[in-house]
């Protein structure tokens, strides 16, 4: 079954003869369950059917969705108009009807996720999905949506309100959800308030550079805006009124030593049950290091495992889910047996989200992905032109191109922990181990990316991006050769005919910390947006990772290539024998001590992640060698 979102109708026009409906499918709003469906990431083929209620049994016509946009997708749906008497004509005669009498008012989309990750506030952020339906339901739950009410068609036709109806714009937020507080219910409308207000400048500041007034469109846009920020507003208001008065009658709740059980008084003097709400706040990875240690614990058997992470149901509930996941068999009668099996993704998202910060790859914006075992072509010499008199001949040049393939590499480590620091007896045994996890991966990916003197090994690992590139002697060790260091690597460049538009520059957190603190003779800083996290030089963005040692190297992104499957797979073993050494011997010769992991009660978790890249263009890159102080 496809997962849902759903969302309020905002019905925008009515056709009373086609039965045509337009509204709004989805939102990047949360909504009240605090997942968000990111629009640009949707993909549809139209046209797609329009159910009742998720049901595929029951269909009631067909709807076309518009180009995504990041304000969310519109769409235009026609309910069938049946002659014929029967129970379809029924159906679709009562979905218009209930449309139409305002007792169906939202729609919900369903989709298959196709690449997704947890967000802080505990909710899911689906950056990819596939939607295959849309439905009209009764309860949505975008809690940031508007909606009119079309009372009857001949009025809407007219341009009348119903009787009773000031005109004014009521602005929704419903679900099939536990109730938000006053407080969260503040947040929340405070902050569907801000995309209104800056909607109505635009088309202030639009009318203005053009120097005209707002045509009949924009008029009617701007006006709904300005109602539904004045409906907003005197609502917070009402909101924070609610929560005074809650704050001046609320009963002090006191422990005294004849209450029998103190949670059930404070419950009672609370006015019944309390709905309680957890969100994990615990640091990006813990899932994914729980996830990895329970296999451990339990020597991959996956049935112990998931016993095993329940202890932990309280605050990542999806690493028991996760683990269970995977042991359903698949069956030709259970056609959603295979969803499951994805389970785990989002974890490893999660560990990969931790991950990519600390590596120069994941801080490279640019970078031309391209897939594994995949030609790619590369151009490396333009055409050649120039103006020509009347009836003079063109000059005619060739486009010079080659091509490169990138094979599946692999960037792994062993980590070997005792049984006890497996179990994970305390937050700081899952900090030691998730700390681990990411510091030696990314160590491992930064040196093998910027080393020059990692030459690659065939079928084995790639060379550095500077391996074999040109390199220019540096100046010396002051800002002010640092300087000119610069300078001379895009002096190179430009001399080799290389676009200098987007460059990255890499060096140090060592190099970037001294260069941060170097003044001028008048004792102002010379690199004033610089820091050791990095920062820019001259507009060019400066990128640290302390792997980079004395090499401070100029770098063209869309001339690398990067091949990545944006995940990191963990095994468990608890029965091999490894050379405890950072650079293990290869091939394994009589002399080598090996540790037998059963022997010494230890685990090892084996990491790998499948990543590759290589130098498109030799111009792509220029490099020095220094160290500035």
């Amino acid at each position: 079954m496809p997962t849902r979102a759903y969302s309020l109708l905002e019905i925008k026009s009515v056709d009373a003869e086609r039965r045509v409906i337009a509204g709004v499918a989805t939102t990047p709003s949360p909504d009240r369950m605090g997942d968000v469906i990111e629009p640009l990431g949707v993909t549809f083929k139209n046209p797609l059917p329009l159910l009742l209620f998720h049901d595929t049994r029951q269909p009631v016509g067909q709807t076309k969705f518009k180009k995504p946009t990041t304000d969310g997708i519109e769409f235009e749906a026609t309910i069938a108009t049946i002659d014929e008497p029967g129970t379809l004509k029924s159906r679709t005669d009562e979905a218009w009807q209930s449309i139409k009498a305002g007792l169906i008012q939202g729609v919900s989309i369903g989709f298959r996720p196709i690449e997704m990750s947890f967000m802080d506030s505990g909710g899911v952020h689906f950056l990819e999905t596939e939607v295959v339906e849309l439905s009209l339901v009764t309860i949505p739950a975008n809690a940031q949506a508007s909606i009119h009410t079309i009372k009857s068609i001949d009025q809407a036709a007219m341009g009348q309100n119903s009787p009773g109806d000031s005109g004014l714009r009521v602005v929704k937020a419903l679900k099939d959800a536990a109730p938000m507080t006053i407080a969260e219910q503040i947040t929340q409308w405070n902050n569907s308030r801000a995309p209104k207000k800056e909607r109505m400048d635009a088309l202030m500041s639009e009318a203005a550079t053009k120097g005209v007034t707002l045509d009949q469109a924009q008029a009617e846009e701007y006006d709904t805006l300005r109602d539904e920020i004045k409906a907003i507003d005197a609502h917070v208001e009402r909101l924070k009124s609610a929560e005074s008065l809650n704050v001046s009658t609320a009963t002090p709740i006191t422990q005294t030593t004849t209450a029998p059980n103190p949670q059930t008084k404070a419950s009672e003097l609370r006015g019944g049950q309390v709905s309680v709400s957890v969100k994990s706040n615990l640091p990006k990875g813990t899932a994914f290091v729980r996830y990895a240690c329970a296999l451990a614990v339990c020597r991959g058997n996956r049935f112990e495992a998931a016993e095993y992470a329940k202890r932990w149901d309280d605050s990542t509930p999806e690493v028991s889910l996760a683990i269970k996941a995977a042991v359903n068999p698949g069956t030709t009668v259970e056609p959603a047996w295979a969803a499951p099996l994805v389970a785990v993704t989002p974890l490893a998202n999660e560990f990969m989200e931790l991950l990519r910060p600390k590596t120069l790859i994941g801080r490279i914006e640019n970078l031309r992905r391209v897939p594994f075992n995949s030609s790619a072509g590369i151009q490396i010499g333009g055409g050649t032109y120039g103006f020509v008199g009347e009836g003079a001949p063109k000059p005619v040049g060739n486009l010079q191109m080659t091509s490169a393939t990138l094979p599946i590499a692999k960037a792994a480590g062993i980590i070997v922990i005792s049984q006890e620091l497996a179990r994970l007896s305390s937050p700081s045994a899952e900090m030691v181990v998730r700390n681990d996890m990411v510091k030696g991966m990314a160590e491992l990916i930064d040196g093998k990316f910027i080393d020059p003197t990692n030459a690659g090994t065939s079928g084995v690992e790639p060379a550095s991006i500077t391996n074999a590139a040109v390199s220019i002697g540096s100046a010396g060790t002051s800002g002010a050769n640092a300087e000119t260091d610069f300078k001379n690597l895009v002096g190179s460049m430009v001399s080799a005919n290389q676009n200098i538009n987007g460059l990255v520059l890499i060096m140090s957190e060592t190099n970037a910390l001294n260069l941060s603190l170097a003044r001028t003779t008048n004792g102002e800083f010379m690199f004033p947006n610089l820091s050791i996290n990095g920062g820019s030089i001259g507009g060019v963005p400066v990128i640290t990772s302390q792997k980079a040692g004395t090499t401070v190297a100029l770098v063209s992104p869309q001339d690398i290539l990067l091949a990545d499957d944006g995940g990191v797979n963990i095994d468990i073993s608890t029965e091999a024998a490894v050379e405890m050494n950072t650079t293990p011997t290869s091939p394994v010769t009589g002399s080598v001590t090996l540790v037998s992991l059963w022997q010494n009660n230890l685990i090892g978790l084996r990491a790998e992640r499948f990543i590759n890249w290589k130098r498109a263009r030799l111009a792509g890159v220029r490099y020095t060698t220094a160290t500035y102080v």
